[in-house]
């Protein structure tokens, strides 16, 4: 663990620990946000409700995270629900102290930056997608970015992601039928090997291939 991670850990460890279990909603849109939630275990997902009443996971949140940052920093109004992906274990910081701590303390808002910015880059990719591309590739980017955010590699060095078809429709605001119809012609093309509730990226390079050819 690096030096910055270390102090990280031992700064916020001052803080109460707090545990949620698997689908619990952690914030809801409106809610006054007066703590900032600093993820130690599980992950945090961020979502929408469509007019039409879909569920759009916009984005998910990691161990070493921070939420809801902009809200914090920019004294504005949640608009989002935040709801725990798994079980979770959050370090609980007052907001007025979590801004002291971003003063005080270069290495964390360096690592803040860093998230945001990674961050603003997918969503850019994303946006590309969503307004230039098929429901191919779009579907595609979604599988690709959560693969190489979340995914792990079986003992044959292959990529793969545990993920349900709901939650990539979620993810890609397409619907299921669309998601099972594209995964299909996917596994017909060899570009994924799907089991229950996992999908293994044989050749991630012809997955990005893929996605480039596409649009």
């Amino acid at each position: 663990m690096a030096d910055s991670e270390l102090r990280r850990e031992e700064l916020f460890s001052t803080y109460p620990l707090t545990r949620y279990g698997k689908g619990q909603i952690i914030l809801r849109p409106d809610e006054e946000v007066t703590k900032a939630i600093y993820i130690q275990e599980g992950t945090i997902t961020q979502y929408d409700i469509t007019p039409a009443g879909n569920e759009v996971i916009l984005n998910i949140f990691k161990p070493g995270s921070f939420i809801p940052m902009s809200n914090i920093l920019n004294d504005v109004p949640n608009r989002y629900f935040f709801c725990a992906a798994n079980p979770v274990a959050a370090r609980l910081v007052p907001a007025e102290q979590m801004v002291a701590h971003l003063r005080n303390e270069p290495d964390i808002l360096i690592d803040l930056l860093k998230r945001v910015y990674r961050g603003t880059d997918g969503l850019i990719r994303r946006t590309a997608h969503l307004m230039g591309g098929s429901a191919r590739s779009r579907l595609l980017f979604e599988m690709l970015n959560a693969v190489c955010r979340f995914g792990d590699e079986d003992t044959r060095g292959v990529a793969y992601l545990k993920i349900s078809e709901n939650d990539l429709a979620k993810r890609s605001g397409l619907t299921r039928e669309t998601v099972n119809r594209v995964i299909r012609e996917l596994k017909n093309e060899g570009l994924v090997v799907v089991r229950r509730n996992i999908i293994e990226f044989p050749d991630i390079a012809k997955v990005e291939a893929a996605i480039g050819i596409d649009l």
